[in-house]
């Protein structure tokens, strides 16, 4: 089970990589890069520590959390799929919707 917390951390940090790499390798001016390399991990992990995360100040439950972890994660998949790594995508959405499941199974968040 502790497997299974060490692969949501694993796939928190991959979430915010794929973010960073799509935003560095966009077709868009040098600035925008940078502000898309820079800015939407950093808001992903703003997003992620205000609400999701163990300590989080506002911890939200149920279904919304649900929810805005599959946004979270959406977002991340669609920034990798964008930056055409096809395969890697589907790994990762495999890995997180399975990491989901299990910490619902098993009752970890």
């Amino acid at each position: 089970m502790g497997i299974n917390l060490a692969l949501r951390f694993i796939l928190e940090i991959c979430a915010l990589v794929s973010l960073g790499y799509w935003g560095f390798h966009s077709d868009k001016g040098y600035m925008v890069k940078i502000l898309l390399g820079i800015g939407s991990p950093l808001l992903m992990a703003i997003i992620w520590g205000t609400f999701v995360s163990p300590k989080a100040p506002i911890p939200i439950r149920g279904i919304r959390r649900l929810l805005l972890e599959f946004i979270i994660f959406g977002f991340a998949t669609l920034s990798l799929y964008n930056a055409g790594h096809p395969v890697l995508t589907l790994i990762f959405v495999i890995l997180v919707i399975s990491n989901i499941l299990f910490l619902r199974i098993w009752e970890q968040n």
